[in-house]
This record gives structure tokens, sequence and C-alpha cells, in this order.
């Protein structure tokens, strides 16, 4: 498998490597200081993603074998309009998060006619794979992230140093709340949401995964919102 540096989960990496790849400022990525509706009410709003960064224990797997088999056993709805991508790079994660992020939500987001844009135009008509295959040979996004994944305030691991974290996006699309992995089969509907409460349901989903295991404290959670100095 190929394999990238880690990105770190730090605001400010990622929206320096977002803008550089042509996202327009007005929408950034902060820091989300907890899950309790007072600091929840702290962000700018509109907020349209969650970007959840946790550790990869066993529980994490035992999870994402039972979801899977439970999807596959009673199915479920996903909208058309979704877009999901599967993670084929080691260490792209973050990168991917981001893209799941931003890729479901250029109707609100606004973009310059960079490499960005010009991804996820070009791969929002192809399944999963193909999506994460592409990304895997885009030398344009592997090389922002690697020059991004080298800017973080902690130190760098090795492209082949074991990183047992995470990162996963949770979105509103159509009228439901989605968790976007791009390491599972497919992307996780959990139910009803809507523009209005979506920051309450994304941070429930993320309750979850804290409370599924406990004993674990590297849990970061950012947030993509239109940001009020810039509105």
């Amino acid at each position: 498998m190929v394999r990238w540096l880690p990105l770190e989960s730090n605001p400010d990496v990622m929206n320096k490597f977002v803008t550089g790849l042509g996202m327009k400022p007005m929408w950034s990525f902060v820091d989300v200081f907890g899950l309790d509706p007072e600091l929840l009410a702290m962000l700018p709003e509109p907020t349209c993603a969650l970007l959840l960064l946790f550790p990869t224990s066993d529980k994490y797997y035992e999870y994402k074998t039972e979801q899977e088999q439970m999807v596959k056993e009673h199915g479920q709805e996903v909208s058309p309009n979704l877009y999901f991508m599967k993670q084929t790079v080691g260490n792209a994660c973050g990168t991917v998060a981001i893209i799941h992020s931003i890729a479901n939500n250029t109707d609100v987001l606004e973009f310059e006619d960079g490499f960005l844009k010009k991804f996820i135009d070009s791969t929002k008509s192809l399944s999963p794979d193909e999506k994460g295959k592409r990304l895997e040979n885009d030398e344009n996004i592997s090389e922002a992230h690697e020059a991004s994944a080298q800017e973080g305030q902690t130190e760098t691991p090795s492209i082949d140093q074991r990183v047992d974290l995470h990162f996963i996006s949770l979105v509103h699309k159509d009228g439901c709340l989605y968790e976007l992995d791009g390491r599972k089969l497919f992307p996780i509907n959990h139910g009803k949401s809507s523009q209005e409460t979506f920051l309450q349901d994304a941070a429930e989903v993320c309750k979850e995964y804290m409370k599924r295991d406990p004993t674990q404290l590297n849990f970061t959670i950012v947030a993509l919102s239109c940001t009020a100095e810039t509105r």
C-alpha cells in the first residue's frame, strides 16, 4: 500500500492545506473544545461538517465489523448525492476526511479554479474505490498533503511508522446524518438530521465513539464552519 505522512488534527494546518488547493477562506476548520451544548454554541455558525480523530484500538475494529454486518443484513438508504470515497493510501485518512467534508458541501463552500475543485468535479461520478485510486495518483493533492503533514506542532512520524489514530467525517446530506470513513465498506446513515440539528446530531455520534472506548483519551474534533470574521 502507498503511504503518506499522517496529517495532524490542527485547524491552522488544515486551513492552509485547503486554501492552497483552491478553497476560499469564508469557511475554515476550527477546534471543537467540547460536546456539551454550551461549548457547541461557541462554534461559528453555520457548521457543515465535523472531523473526529480517534484511537484505532480493538474496539474500533470490532465495532466496524459489527456495523458493516448490520448494514449488510438490514440495508440502509444512502442519498445518491452523497460523495463517498475509499481510503487506498496509508495515513491519508486526514485528507480523505477533509475531502468528504468539502465535497458534500459544495453548495455552500466557494472555490477558486484549483486542484481541489478539479478533483471533486472529476471524481463525483466515480465509484468509491475509483475515487480512492484517483486520490492515490493525484500528485498535486499528495504533494500538498505532504507539505501540510510537515507543518504540524508535533513531531512528524516517518511514512513507515504505525499510527494508531484515524479521521472520519460527519456530514448532513439530503435530510440525513452520514458517517464517512474511508476504511469502511460504505457510508453509514445515522438517521434523520437537518442543517439546524446537524451539530447536535453529529456530536451524539462522537460521544458514542468516546463511550465505546472510555479508557482512551486521544480524541480530537474539528469543525468546518463559516468563520465570523470573513462573512
